[in-house]
């Protein structure tokens, strides 16, 4: 299966469209000029679901993430609001919620596809210093 095609916005904000320009240049993508801003109103925090509280912390964690996203934050909020209570959640909401993360580009894995920069502001590539 082919790996799924890195967004635009998400390389921008992790350095890969700088480093890679040419194949970010030309890709025609849906311009979305609205953030994903606050919580709808429908998200609601409870002693048993902390949606609401979940939502910003996603909306904090993943920047490059746009209104287009809303309904997939809104499923994700949801199961990690029900961790954040202190909820048990099942295996199957704990796969959802990954596969959610998956999606959004913000799993270990995704931001390494991606070429995220490591703590010292370069990349953590070890081949890297063969290839200079």
């Amino acid at each position: 299966m082919a790996r799924p095609r890195t967004p635009k916005a998400k390389a921008e904000v992790t350095g890969q469209a700088a480093v890679r320009r040419k194949k970010f240049e030309g890709r025609n993508e849906p311009e979305v000029n609205d953030e994903l801003g606050n919580a709808p109103d429908w998200i609601t925090d409870t002693e048993k679901n902390k949606a609401r509280e979940a939502w910003e912390t996603l909306r904090k964690e993943i920047p490059w993430l746009n209104s287009s996203h809303r309904m997939l934050v809104a499923t994700a909020a949801n199961i990690l609001g029900r961790m954040i209570a202190g909820q048990e959640v099942g295996v199957q909401a704990m796969n959802l919620f990954r596969q959610c993360l998956g999606q959004m580009g913000a799993t270990p894995a995704d931001a390494s596809k991606a070429g995220a920069v490591g703590k010292n502001g370069e990349s953590e590539d070890p081949a890297d210093e063969f290839f200079q």
